[in-house]
């Protein structure tokens, strides 16, 4: 086993740094940048039971060290992807990779990664649980504990490959939310998704996002990210895989020693489309200067 190699819910990684979802696209779109099989794998573009155009623009705006989104989960419905995407993603990229899924019922989501799981170059199910329920009076999934146990459940019954669940941090308790997954059958953790934040244009003196609010990512949210990965890592027994503001070798040996086995990049794909190459690239050395043999040794270490 290698310096950077890692275990995620059974499947070796090469290492563990891994680009999240909606910043990666279906992963072409960077292979005529870099050898892409250089990562540990990716999360694909959040996939949903139907097409989606998503939310109306602007859907961007800008803050001090980070962005808010609101895109919407724009997609062409899981049956287009299986049929157009996958195959194009199979051409440029040789490792299993992580299928992000999101859905407005439980029923959607038991859909979407029923089909996923069926699919050979799929590794992961990555189950976005941050989404309204249309039936629950639009709250999120995430945000209390018996829903979120209730999609898990639903995805467990239905599929054979890991299922990694997606928390939101827009939360009072994430511990309990994350518990409450593991306990419905959950593979896996991962966090944090976007925390929710705004931002107003001074001369309309109107939201600058279409939507009013949107997803804050970015290096700024890095320290939220890192405190809610170390309170899940001490409070489950499945593994937790990382995120929020990661940019550079050292985020992610911290978030590793927080107790994440895999890192994501989000945002800092947007600004630097070869920054998960850097990191990788990167890691060695940034490990010798932190006398670091092997990463899958610090997993949880300051704990």
């Amino acid at each position: 086993m290698g310096r950077l190699n890692v275990t995620l819910c059974g499947i070796p990684l090469d290492n563990p740094v891994i680009p999240a979802s909606g910043t990666f696209g279906y992963g072409y779109e960077f292979a005529s940048l870099y050898d892409i099989n250089c990562l540990g794998t990716f999360s694909f573009k959040g996939t949903t039971r139907e097409p989606r155009f998503g939310n109306p623009t602007p859907r961007i705006a800008e803050c001090t060290a980070g962005m808010i989104n609101a895109v919407g989960l724009q997609n062409p419905g899981v049956n287009a992807v299986i049929r157009q995407e996958l195959p194009r993603l199979k051409a440029c990229f040789h490792k299993p990779v992580m299928a992000n899924v999101s859905g407005f019922s439980v029923e959607d989501y038991a859909y979407t990664c029923e089909k996923l799981d069926q699919q050979a170059q799929v590794g992961w199910l990555e189950v976005n649980i941050s989404c309204p329920n249309v039936h629950g009076g639009g709250m999120s999934f995430g945000t209390d504990p018996k829903a979120a146990a209730e999609v898990t459940a639903a995805v467990k019954r239905v599929t054979k490959k890991p299922v990694i669940v997606k928390l939101s941090p827009n939360v009072t308790d994430i511990v309990s939310i994350a518990r409450a997954c593991e306990d419905a059958g959950a593979d896996g953790i991962s966090l944090i998704n976007t925390l929710l934040g705004m931002r107003i244009d001074l001369k309309s003196r109107r939201p600058v996002i279409a939507n009013t609010m949107g997803g804050f990512s970015g290096p700024a949210i890095f320290p939220v990210a890192l405190r809610m990965v170390y309170q899940v890592a001490r409070a489950v027994r499945i593994p937790v895989v990382g995120m929020g503001g990661v940019s550079r070798a050292e985020d992610v040996i911290e978030m590793m020693l927080a107790g994440a086995t895999a890192v994501e990049i989000g945002a800092e794909n947007l600004v630097n489309p070869f920054v998960c190459r850097d990191i990788i690239a990167a890691l060695p050395e940034t490990m010798d200067r932190y006398h670091i043999h092997k990463l899958q040794d610090i997993i949880g270490g300051a704990h």
